[in-house]
């Protein structure tokens, strides 16, 4: 696969954007900690009752759900800014063509043209 050389002017915005959004995921995934009913230390000596006790699980499972996805998107934001220093940003991870620029506007993390991504069902590219 060739590289595709974007101009820095062009890819600066984009660091720019990707390292705020990391900086972002990483504070959210810390308040989301906070969140966790699980992370307090209390409830473990409290006799709660069967309702608080049903709150707490589903308070976890809330906290466990947000936290996969912002791992999810840390996990594409960081591909993504590997990419740009690889010189293969742009560039389908599929096939290697040239992903369209206004795919990339859109989201940034794309790693699909869009005729690869097509091609997988239910899978966000």
């Amino acid at each position: 696969m060739s590289k595709i050389k974007f101009p820095l002017a062009v890819l600066k915005p984009i660091l720019d954007h990707l390292h705020l959004e990391e900086k972002k995921l990483k504070k959210r995934k810390q308040e989301l900690k906070k969140e966790d009913p699980y992370e307090d230390q209390d409830r473990v000596n409290d006799n709660a009752s069967i309702d608080t006790d049903a709150a707490e699980e589903a308070g976890h499972e809330r906290v466990t759900a947000l936290k996969s996805e912002i791992d999810r998107t840390l996990i594409r934001v960081r591909k993504t800014l590997t990419r740009i220093n690889l010189g293969r940003y742009g560039q389908c991870e599929s096939c290697g063509k040239m992903i369209d620029t206004d795919r990339l506007a859109v989201d940034p993390t794309a790693s699909l043209c869009i005729d690869c991504a097509k091609k997988l069902p239910n899978k966000k590219q």
